[in-house]
C-alpha cells in the first residue's frame, strides 16, 4: 500500500500538469496565451507588493536592531514562564506574526542550540508550523490590493496567533512532557 501511495504521489503533479492543459485544449482554450496573460497579471501584482514588502522588512529590522525585541522579551518573560512558555522561545513567538523568515531564523538558532528533539526544539517547531505571519499578510497582501480598512483583521489574526501559541505549548507538553 505504501509503495502504491508513494508512486501516486510521485506522479500526481506531472499528471496534473498534463491533464489540465489537455482539458483546456479540448475545450478550445488558448493555453499558451492564457498562461502568458496570467503570468503578466502575476508579475504586475508582484511589482505592486514590493513597496509593502520593503516597508515591512525595514520595520522588522528596526524592531530587532533597536533592542525593542529584547526589552519586550524581558518584560513578558516572568508572566509567560508561569504558564509554561520558556523565555528562550519568546523571540520566536514575538517575531512569528511579523516575519516568517525572521521567525524561521530564530527557530533554526533554537534548534541548533538545544537540538531538534529537545523540548525547546519541538516547541519552536510546532509554533513555526502552526501560526501565520499576521502583520506580514496584512501589510503585503491587503496593501497590494488596496484594502484600507482592516476592521477586525489585526485583532482576529493576533488572537489566532495567541491561540496557536497556547495550543503549541499545551500539545508539546502533553505529547513530549514538560521538560523534554
Amino acid at each position: 500500500m505504501f509503495e502504491i501511495l508513494s508512486e501516486l504521489s510521485r506522479w500526481a503533479i506531472p499528471a496534473i500538469l498534463l491533464v489540465v492543459p489537455l482539458i483546456a485544449v479540448l475545450r478550445g482554450v488558448k493555453v499558451y496565451e492564457t498562461f502568458v496573460d496570467g503570468a503578466e497579471a502575476g508579475f504586475a501584482t508582484a511589482v505592486k507588493t514590493i513597496p509593502y514588502l520593503v516597508a515591512m522588512l525595514v520595520a522588522i529590522s528596526v524592531f530587532r536592531a533597536s533592542g525593542a525585541m529584547e526589552v519586550l522579551v524581558e518584560v513578558l518573560s516572568p508572566a509567560l514562564n508561569a504558564v509554561g512558555l520558556p523565555a528562550e522561545v519568546l523571540p520566536h513567538a514575538i517575531m512569528r506574526p511579523l516575519s516568517g523568515g525572521a521567525a524561521l531564523g530564530i527557530a533554526s538558532d533554537i534548534i541548533k542550540t538545544y537540538g531538534p528533539d529537545s523540548f525547546l526544539g519541538r516547541l519552536v517547531s510546532t509554533m513555526q508550523g502552526s501560526c501565520d505571519t499576521t502583520f506580514y499578510v496584512l501589510t503585503l497582501y491587503f496593501g497590494s490590493v488596496g484594502v484600507k480598512k482592516y476592521r477586525y483583521s489585526v485583532i482576529s489574526g493576533l488572537v489566532a496567533d495567541l491561540t496557536t501559541l497556547a495550543a503549541s505549548v499545551f500539545i508539546v507538553q502533553k505529547v513530549f512532557g514538560a521538560g523534554g
